[in-house]
């Protein structure tokens, strides 16, 4: 969340931001409130140094002044109750609204309603030029044996599936590969839960807002399945204050993921393009608060998932994320969309983000600085392989025209060795 006294100082900036992101928050409810939430606490206060004085001179007293000084101390405690209630209400409301209040975004992002208005910065690769008729991803792999929709939706409902053999083998060698990456540069490998608590949800910026996108257990547990390593990995350290030198923290997950999808049906529903289950491998940043060390993280996670494309020979452009398609806790966004031949058209499977501190103030996730100050550190946190996507991108752009699929240099050695999957068909 924003930081109180930054949003009591800057409403016009923070309400600017909002209408940007074409969000809803009541900045001007908060400021009101937390004046009132002063003044109260302010008579708080006095009443309770009030009633230690009253203490101190009670022992003092003679018999019949105590009785006189109990009535006004019975008097002043209810009226204490009473501010103290009204306190904590106030201070509960203020929660509620801070927490919808978004981050400020970046002057660089762009205006615009939705993902159609996101600006291209570049484009790597060429797509291919196939000389026969391409097929989409769900004719290659259904003919191959490879994908099974029908029996996906039998076991667990729409926008399920089954990946059998060389898919599988597949989806396993990239998965690896992208972990293997990500190793390479210096991150740690985590094994999180992915089953969590509403609390590093709401740490990471997901609740509230998200919640009719996410999976929930019953009320016995309370528990909530995550669309993301991003939650559990950027909460791992909440509540703690880190020693400087414990600073960058570079992690990396894989896990499997797990989203509604609410509100999309009707929209990319053929296929693997847009599932309730996949796999992911993420990477995250936590680090100090400096918005120029920030920004070349950012630059750098970016990079890291771009080595991965080139690496699979993946034709991919990226866009700077506009206001309108800018999350809650953004302050910028650059999505990589792989080119996809059935589509014609590019396909988001990277989105690389930075918060600055906005997600550590929600998780009370600090770090002491050099001058022993305890501050919120920053994060931030990109794809590094979403798993049906690739797969997608993977088995359209290296389609053969018997109906076979050449396999990257990258991951031969994950498949056996193999340079092809798949029979002629």
């Amino acid at each position: 969340m924003l930081d109180l006294k930054f949003i009591r100082e800057n409403p016009e900036l923070v309400k600017a931001g909002a209408r940007k992101k074409r969000l809803a928050c009541d900045v001007d409810r908060l400021i009101g409130l937390d004046e009132e939430r002063r003044s109260v606490g302010r008579r708080v206060d006095d009443l309770r140094s009030e009633q230690k004085r009253a203490g101190k001179a009670m022992g003092k007293a003679s018999l019949e002044e105590r009785g006189t000084m109990l009535q006004a101390q019975k008097s002043l405690k209810g009226e204490l109750k009473g501010l103290e209630e009204q306190l904590g209400a106030i201070e509960a409301e203020m929660y509620g609204l801070q927490l919808e209040i978004p981050n400020v975004p970046a002057d660089e992002v762009p205006e615009g309603k939705d993902d159609t208005q996101n600006v291209e910065l570049r484009r790597v690769g060429e797509p291919p030029a196939f000389d026969f008729e391409p097929r989409d991803h769900v004719d290659l792999a259904t003919a191959q044996g490879w994908l099974d929709i029908e029996a996906g939706a039998r076991l667990a409902g729409s926008r399920n599936y089954v990946l059998i053999g060389d898919l599988a083998l597949l989806e396993a060698a990239l998965m690896q590969f992208a972990f293997d990456h990500m190793i390479g540069k210096g991150f740690v490998p985590l094994s999180v839960p992915m089953l969590l608590r509403r609390e590093p949800l709401v740490g990471t910026g997901y609740f509230p807002g998200g919640e009719d996108q996410t999976y929930r257990t019953d009320d016995r547990d309370e528990l909530y399945l995550a669309g993301t390593s991003e939650v559990p990995v950027t909460a791992l350290h909440a509540g703690e204050i880190l020693p400087l030198e414990a600073l960058p923290k570079f992690y990396v997950a894989r896990t499997t993921c797990y989203r509604r999808e609410a509100g999309t049906y009707g929209k990319d529903t053929k296929g693997i393009y847009r599932v309730h289950q996949f796999q992911k491998v993420e990477q995250v940043v936590i680090d100090v608060a400096n918005e120029e060390k920030s920004i070349a993280h950012h630059a750098a996670i970016l990079q890291n998932s771009e080595e991965l494309l080139q690496a699979l020979e993946l034709p991919y452009r990226v866009v700077n994320v506009c206001g309108g398609d800018l999350g809650v806790p953004h302050v910028q966004k650059f999505d990589i969309e792989t080119w996809m031949p059935a589509r014609g058209s590019f396909g988001e499977t990277h989105s690389a983000s930075r918060f600055y501190d906005y997600q550590a103030r929600r998780l009370k996730l600090r770090y002491r600085d050099a001058d022993g100050k305890v501050r919120a550190c920053h994060t931030l946190n990109n794809t590094v392989a979403a798993s049906t996507r690739l797969l997608i991108a993977l088995l359209e752009n290296h389609q053969q025209p018997d109906g076979s699929m050449c396999v990257p240099a990258a991951l031969q050695s994950l498949v056996g060795g193999r340079q092809k999957l798949g029979r002629a068909l």
